[in-house]
């Protein structure tokens, strides 16, 4: 039988029209910004120099397979959710973490939209009873919310600037809406997250009395969302809030741990003055040292000055460096998983959640090559540990392998 070349073009066109159709509203082809990124950080800053850039890419991409496999889970119709314990609960935390992740890794992973539009959903649907736009905290492994229907500053934080990051991925014109849900959640946080008589980041929506109401959480310290907060809003008030969180990292540095640069999971407002938090002020008796929450900050205040340069805590970072090479004798093996200001040592284990951190610190200058080379190293090779703990190196192997971007 002879067929028209005319009639087979009508054809071909007519089944790319249908399959067109059939493809969601707002789901793109493109990634505006795929992996890897290979970001420019600040001038002087540094990465591992002693393996070579597919390899850095490669681990990123090895460590995010081996995330998504064992936190990344499909929840109710259409959403997914990350499971942050063995009993299949989740809490916002995990899930800002989730949803930046999923964001970044597009271009690499081609479900990634997928799984960030699916997290989108779950966070809508688990509003917080305090302002709709943020995120109750904590649901059971039956996505019903438990332990106070509130939010956690950095899950919203984080669920915020994931959506910036969205916006800039894939475009704001599909189904949802990115800048515009972006924009919400930061309004959000400037009304029910931050302190507006402080400017500073409440521990989360509901900690509106007493010594509450003016803690913070240095492992909240996001400066460079609370950058892309004000950009993406023309809110001026993000510049307050960022100049009084680096007031208070100065604040600490100088006056509890001006030889190790760390700061406590918490702090306290006395008097006019800025202070460890006591202990068991909200978590354990360690709430007013280095431990489990802000293990994480050379990872969130050094990712600021390598993207924009801010050297506001650069002096608090050097002194971080280098007490962490002086106490380990330069091997990261010998970090411990907790300190007290003045270094220390509250255990006699190691975690991720500490170690892998200590690498973006070091990145803020050359004398730290050696020592960024074997955190890269012993990072990349270490065993798998929780969901806290993988969540951590996944996040600093990015920013190590020069991966990360911002809105």
């Amino acid at each position: 039988m002879k067929i028209h070349r005319k009639s087979m073009v009508r054809k071909c066109l007519l089944m790319f029209c249908a399959v067109m159709l059939m493809v969601p509203a707002g789901m793109s082809f493109a990634n505006n910004k795929p992996f890897p990124q290979h970001t420019t950080y600040t001038a002087g800053s540094i990465k591992p120099n002693h393996v070579t850039q597919t390899a850095l890419d490669n681990a990123v991409k090895n460590k995010w397979n081996s995330w998504k496999n064992a936190y990344l889970s499909p929840a109710l119709s259409g959403q997914y959710y990350v499971k942050y314990n063995s009993a299949g609960e989740t809490v916002s935390e995990a899930h800002g973490y989730g949803m930046i992740l999923s964001v970044i890794m597009a271009g690499y992973d081609t479900n990634a939209r997928t799984y960030f539009d699916g997290l989108y959903r779950y966070y809508r649907a688990h509003p917080s009873t305090n302002n709709s736009f943020l995120m109750a905290w904590k649901q059971n492994s039956s996505f019903q919310n438990v332990d106070g229907p509130n939010s956690a500053t950095d899950g919203d934080m984080d669920i915020a600037y994931s959506l910036l990051l969205a916006d800039r991925q894939w475009g704001s014109n599909g189904a949802i809406n990115y800048l515009q849900a972006a924009k919400n959640i930061i309004n959000a946080i400037m009304s029910n997250d931050v302190n507006q008589a402080q400017w500073t980041l409440r521990l989360g929506d509901w900690a509106t009395s007493g010594n509450y109401n003016t803690a913070t959480r240095p492992s909240d310290f996001m400066l460079n969302h609370l950058k892309a907060f004000q950009a993406a809003t023309n809110d001026n008030k993000w510049n307050s809030v960022t100049n009084k969180t680096y007031t208070i990292i100065n604040s600490i540095y100088n006056g509890y741990s001006s030889s190790t640069g760390l700061l406590p999971d918490f702090v306290v407002l006395s008097g006019s003055n800025y202070q460890p938090a006591g202990p068991n002020f909200l978590e354990s008796a360690n709430d007013g040292r280095y431990y489990y929450n802000s293990a994480r900050t050379p990872w969130r205040i050094a990712t600021d000055y390598l993207l924009t340069g801010d050297n506001r805590a650069f002096n608090q970072l050097t002194s971080l460096n280098n007490f962490i090479k002086s106490t380990t004798s330069n091997n990261p093996a010998n970090i411990k998983a907790g300190y007290q200001l003045n270094g220390t040592a509250l255990v006699n284990y190691n975690s991720g959640a500490f170690y892998a951190p200590f690498g973006v610190s070091a990145m803020i200058s050359s004398n730290n090559q050696t020592w960024l080379n074997s955190v890269w190293n012993y990072t990349v090779n270490a065993s798998t540990e929780g969901y806290y703990e993988e969540s951590i190196k996944l996040f600093s192997l990015i920013v190590m392998s020069g991966n990360w971007w911002t809105y």
